[in-house]
């Protein structure tokens, strides 16, 4: 809004000054060097809300570079600045510190930016890495452990059918056939020592060159989840939070928009797949 009745400006004191009415909202010079000062200062933190507001990409991971960017660029106060930018990035500042201060928040942060290929440690505090190093180990040797008992149920089930198999009954003696049967071997990344294999794994992810900004991480660990097993299920756990609450709001305008006065007796289930689609 500031932005455009600075860009219009001319054209709104030409308007207001031709009515005798409306003359002493024509802005003074004191106006406009508000207006500016205000859109100095919050002009780019609306370019960051709307990006970070996408539903259609990644976004979480971005947190930590976006705040790292703010902290640094953004929000730092200039010379050029006038008192009232300077007053207002400091506020800014301090808000937005205040609140990802959580360590719970912040080491979700840390957590999804480690799982983006564009940014892995860049964005991490040195004495902060193998702490997240860490987390990221206990939580892939929970999925490793997961993966093993939903392999291992199978097998079980096949050495029970095994043992009731006809060719082993009877007299106790074996069929030609049963010589041949293919045993069940449990996959290679089990027998090795399940740690030595994540820290293989996470050692070689760490040593992969980062990917251009611009590049889709959901799109670079669909093409290396045979290479990275386990951190490419982490991967696909924590990128997909989204960064701010606008697409869960947008998902009531949308319903808003199909449950109206005219449309009441429409079924919950009508409704769900509407909003859907």
């Amino acid at each position: 809004m500031v932005e455009r009745v600075l860009e219009q400006s001319k054209a709104l004191s030409q308007v207001l000054s031709e009515d005798k009415k409306t003359r002493h909202l024509v802005h003074t010079w004191q106006d406009t060097e508000v207006l500016e000062s205000i859109n100095k200062a919050i002009g780019p933190l609306q370019e960051f809300t709307d990006a970070l507001s996408g539903e259609a990409y990644v976004s979480v991971s971005y947190l930590k570079p976006v705040l790292h960017l703010l902290r640094t660029s953004t929000l730092t106060r200039s010379d050029e600045d006038t008192d009232l930018t300077k007053e207002i990035k400091s506020r800014a500042l301090v808000y937005i510190e205040d609140k990802y201060s959580n360590p719970a928040t912040q080491e979700l942060m840390d957590m999804t930016s480690f799982l983006d290929p564009r940014f892995k440690t860049d964005y991490i505090s040195a004495e902060n890495v193998p702490h997240i190093k860490e987390r990221v180990k206990i939580e892939m040797e929970q999925v490793a452990r997961k993966e093993k008992r939903l392999v291992s149920a199978p097998q079980m089930h096949h050495q029970g059918a095994a043992k009731a198999d006809p060719s082993t009954t009877g007299k106790g003696k074996r069929s030609l056939g049963s010589f041949f049967k293919s045993k069940v071997v449990p996959p290679l990344s089990f027998t090795m020592e399940l740690e030595d294999a994540i820290k293989a794994e996470l050692d070689n992810y760490l040593m992969t060159p980062t990917i251009d900004g611009e590049e889709d991480p959901l799109a670079w660990w669909r093409v290396h989840k045979v290479n990275f097993p386990w951190l490419s299920k982490l991967a696909r756990k924590f990128l997909c939070l989204p960064a701010t609450s606008s697409p869960s709001e947008r998902l009531f305008g949308a319903s808003g928009n199909v449950v109206t006065c005219q449309r009441s007796c429409l079924k919950p289930s009508k409704v769900d797949m509407l909003v859907f689609l």
